[in-house]
């Protein structure tokens, strides 16, 4: 699933491609995706508003948008997208051939318009209103997604300090907890893989047990390689594809995806386990465990196992 990077790589190719451009139509044929309002009352929601930015939060497109010139009353809103595993957005002339696997066509005031391709179906849309503050009104799913993540961990805002807090007393697994929403916004398996790797921390240790300077490698290396990546346009690993095409930091990923491949620090195979159902890359010399945690470690890979 595209994480921090894809996302906003995907963000800042559509910005000059839809800012200032109005939506005349709508149409889809999968309505499952169709998260916010009823898929019926979708289009109506949609056709007429002028797209103000376009920015990411976590893992999702967030596209602001004007009030209809129809109505102006219904006020600001937003279109909300989760491109999921396998959705593509591009935006193209609409007598560009399109396979089976295009599920929604947005017109745009230029002629042009913006498509989602999703072999999966999985992607998800939601048109939600704004008010005056810039709050997100409306399905439970808009509260979740606006207000139940975590800070976003490239903002400038979001200090040392501020992860130092953040992580506390915590005894969750350090490879779970980067991955948890509530606790950072948009980390999922490849960036917390290279940024423990970076960091030289297991990804089983408990968070609670890092001391000052593990905690300053942690916060450093994962903003680099967040960072790093934007600027490669992500890693297009399965389906991942951003408008302006593929990204490249696949290529310069140092344990994820590598199970066997010598480490590029020390030369040791790089090792893979499961945790919480999801690969995870490490080398067991560069990222030791410390001996206290190693018992509780391996009874949790035991009962992944099973």
């Amino acid at each position: 699933m595209p994480e921090l990077p894809e996302v906003e790589t995907i963000a800042r190719e559509l910005r000059p491609l839809l800012v200032g451009r109005r939506f005349t139509s709508a149409w889809f044929d999968w309505p499952n995706q169709i998260k916010h309002p009823a898929p019926e009352e979708f289009a109506g929601a949609l056709v007429g508003r002028e797209v103000l930015e376009v920015e990411r939060r976590a893992k999702w497109l967030v596209l602001s948008l004007g009030p209809p010139p129809a109505d102006p009353g219904q006020g600001a809103a937003v279109l909300a997208i989760q491109v999921k595993m396998t959705g593509q957005l591009d935006v193209l002339p609409p007598q560009t051939p399109a396979d089976q696997h295009v599920h929604a066509r947005f017109g745009l005031d230029d002629g042009l318009e913006l498509r989602l391709r999703d072999v999966r179906k999985f992607a998800r849309l939601g048109v939600y209103r704004r008010d005056e503050a810039g709050t997100i009104l409306g399905a439970d799913d808009a509260r979740e997604l606006f207000a139940g993540h975590g800070p976003e961990p490239l903002d400038p805002a979001f200090t040392l300090r501020d992860f130092k807090r953040r992580l506390g007393s915590r005894r969750a697994r350090l490879k779970t907890l980067l991955m948890d929403q509530a606790f950072l916004a948009g980390v999922g398996n490849i960036y917390a893989d290279e940024a423990l790797w970076r960091a030289r921390v297991h990804p089983l240790r408990s968070a609670a047990t890092l001391n000052a300077d593990q905690q300053r490698r942690l916060y450093h290396s994962l903003r680099e390689v967040l960072g790093e990546a934007i600027e490669r346009r992500g890693s297009s690993v399965d389906d991942y594809r951003a408008p302006g095409g593929t990204g490249e930091m696949q290529h310069f990923l140092n344990v994820y995806g590598r199970t066997g491949k010598p480490c590029p620090r020390c030369g040791r195979p790089t090792r893979r386990i499961v945790v919480n159902a999801r690969s995870t890359h490490f080398c067991s010399w560069c990222q030791r465990l410390p001996a206290a945690q190693r018992g509780s470690a391996a009874r949790e890979l035991l009962r992944a196992a099973r």
